[in-house]
């Protein structure tokens, strides 16, 4: 997607490896811990209906009570780290275990009218709920652009992008669904169903320079023995998208965005945003944050959410890293081809790119 960076909280993370949390670490999540190989027989249930409500975030951000069900039990965890396990003694009440650091202290969740958790007590202890994803009703965050996304495209349209040095090898930008039709596409930045609301590309196309082409389809074949295949949100763009998402970004956020005087890994048409869809059902999977999500839900080692959801994160990464990509340290979504830097900044726009 952006390349998003997210925010200075984000400083103090957590090191997690395929769903374990484990000790808090500068930076970002760490990238050392990368999920084995996943086979579908190893695929969790779901957790109960009843828990889904119950599950996310709680409190300000020095003091974070995380919520989630992992090994077919609800957990909590404090600061991100070191989950217990709850016994459930009611529908809105559970207890710690009492041989573990909370002694057998309750915990008692308050609902709102539509099943979600409003806040959770502790004792004396009140954390209030945290917003993360998307309001209800949507699925998308948005932030206001600084200036009109009309008068900012003109803008970067007449610009031009930078001039780079070295040996590059020679574009070869290859319409992905011309490759394989059963790849979906939901692409986002043709719609004003994206981080900015309103519209930057005027087709609904994803296009990869051809060697990462194939290999998106080759992953795509694999995953359809599994059950699954991928349903795109962006692929390449061209520069001058990436110099309106940094204008229209305001100067507190300007690190949520690619710097288009480096110009971007999509603008080389080496970087893809993907998820996994169901083949019975049609219908992406759900992950444990929602794409173009600027909270810490996106790294690919959020310990949050629940079991199912973080097989079909660590899924999709086991299959694309498999094949010569690597995911964005803070986007679950976002991977990067392998010889991205071996290409171009490009800034045509897909009505004048070739066939396949």
């Amino acid at each position: 997607m952006m390349n998003l960076r997210h925010s200075k909280r984000a400083l103090s993370l957590v090191v997690i490896a395929l769903g374990s949390i484990g000790a808090l670490a500068e930076g970002a999540y760490s990238q050392s811990s990368k999920p084995s190989t996943i086979s579908v027989t190893d695929k969790p249930s779901p957790a109960p209906a009843r828990w889904l409500g119950l599950i996310g975030e709680y409190g300000p951000d020095d003091d974070i009570l995380l919520i989630l069900e992992k090994d077919g039990k609800l957990q909590a965890a404090f600061g991100r780290v070191n989950p217990e396990s709850l016994a459930e003694v009611s529908r809105s009440v559970f207890r710690f275990a009492p041989d573990r650091p909370n002694g057998g202290k309750q915990i008692v969740f308050t609902r709102g009218a539509n099943g979600r958790a409003t806040q959770v007590q502790i004792a004396k202890t009140t954390y209030k709920w945290r917003q993360l994803g998307p309001e209800e009703g949507r699925a998308q965050l948005q932030v206001k652009p600084v200036r009109p996304v009309s008068e900012l495209i003109k803008e970067a349209q007449a610009a031009k992008p930078p001039i780079e040095s070295g040996e590059f090898l020679p574009s070869d930008l290859v319409e992905i669904t011309q490759l394989d039709p059963t790849i979906k596409l939901d692409i986002r930045y043709a719609t004003t169903n994206n981080l900015f609301g309103s519209v930057f590309y005027s087709q609904p196309r994803a296009f990869l320079q051809r060697p990462a082409a194939e290999a998106v389809v080759r992953i795509h074949c694999r995953l359809q023995t599994m059950g699954y295949g991928l349903l795109i949100y962006d692929a390449y763009r061209p520069w001058y998208v990436t110099r309106v998402f940094w204008d229209a970004t305001p100067d507190d956020k300007k690190l949520f965005v690619a710097d288009p005087a480096k110009g971007s890994r999509h603008n080389r048409g080496a970087a893809v945003d993907l998820t996994l869809y169901d083949l019975t059902t049609g219908r992406p999977v759900e992950m444990v944050a929602t794409y173009d999500e600027t909270t810490d839900r996106s790294y690919p080692n959020y310990p949050g959410g629940t079991s199912l959801q973080r097989w079909y994160r660590d899924l999709l990464r086991s299959v694309m890293e498999a094949a010569g990509f690597t995911v964005y340290e803070a986007e679950w979504w976002h991977f990067d081809y392998r010889d991205w830097q071996r290409f171009p900044i490009g800034n045509q726009v897909f009505e004048e790119i070739g066939g396949s």
